[in-house]
């Protein structure tokens, strides 16, 4: 990657910082929140949801008074939310902040939703609930290895792109099918709905050394124990038996989420679930930072991609 200097002149700067989990982000997006005269958006898929705000690290109350801080916690756990839904509520609230003279700055882990806002989307229609469910269920029942063969047969095109064990995206490419009678690869052939011309991004990476990042990790898991996770947990779980969340709701995914959960049930000690809870963590970190080594790319709008180490 390299780097060229931001010229605001250009357009509105839009700061965008991205990472893995426990890469430091959050601090980072409050300094130039007060450099800036800065408003903090979340892009994280798991902080936009309301329930389970220890776990999934939302800013505290500290961090709340240093600087605002949107977009987390907004939905329901029930709710549904895609890159595309998450774009299409947070840039209008961009617009807005650069009307009012302030700067956006978009910080998260999640790359979808920091691509989905740089570079746009596929029109690609939102795909009924029921459809995914189904796609999700005849992957269980097939495997990754039947269940890629099934795709093979269907959309050729797509299961060439892929690994068999690449679940997520066969899924997704399966579900689309399902939905829109088209293969994805038609529809990523359409032109994507960018961002406003004239938006500048400034992106910077917080990617720690590998050492660091999964000692922080190790160290924010501790914390999280010791700062009222377990009854966190416990009450969101107790409503998902009471049916008040849904089951396959996407914080059930949430790291360290079910082993806790069976530790409180007495399935596992304490220390095998925060072990297992750092693992998770790490393991996520792992992958979170190659996806970013490869997939921001400066394009146009992009005046700067910097790495934060």
């Amino acid at each position: 990657m390299t780097n060229k200097p931001s010229v605001q002149s250009l357009g509105p700067l839009i700061y965008v910082i991205g990472g893995p989990t426990a890469s430091g982000k959050s601090s980072y997006a409050l300094e130039l929140a007060a450099k800036h005269d800065g408003v903090i958006l979340n892009a994280d898929s798991m902080q936009v949801y309301d329930g389970l705000h220890t776990l999934t690290a939302h800013p505290d109350a500290q961090d709340q008074k240093q600087a605002p801080h949107e977009f987390y916690g907004y939905l329901h756990p029930n709710a549904p939310c895609s890159a595309g839904n998450w774009r299409e509520s947070v840039m209008p609230r961009i617009e807005e902040l650069i009307a009012q003279g302030k700067t956006p700055i978009v910080v998260g882990g999640s790359g979808l939703y920091l691509n989905a806002l740089m570079q746009g989307l596929s029109p690609i229609p939102d795909i009924p609930e029921n459809i995914r469910t189904a796609a999700v269920r005849e992957q269980e029942k097939l495997g990754n290895p039947g269940f890629y063969e099934a795709l093979k047969k269907r959309d050729p095109v797509m299961a060439e792109r892929f690994h068999p064990y690449h679940t997520a995206r066969l899924i997704r490419a399966w579900e689309v099918l399902e939905a829109t009678g088209k293969s994805l690869s038609e529809w990523q052939e359409i032109p994507r709905a960018g961002p406003p011309a004239y938006w500048q991004f400034d992106v910077t990476l917080v990617m720690p050394v590998r050492d660091t990042l999964y000692e922080r990790c190790n160290q924010r898991f501790d914390w999280m124990v010791e700062n009222g996770v377990l009854e966190e947990v416990e009450g969101f779980f107790k409503k998902v038996e009471a049916e008040e969340i849904k089951p396959d709701v996407p914080l059930v995914k949430a790291l360290g989420a079910r082993v806790l959960w069976q530790y409180l049930q007495g399935s596992l000690s304490k220390e095998e679930a925060i072990e297992r809870g750092k693992a998770e963590t790490r393991q996520y970190a792992k992958r979170q930072t190659t996806w970013f080594r490869h997939q921001v790319k400066e394009d146009g709008q992009i005046q700067a991609v910097r790495v934060k180490t």
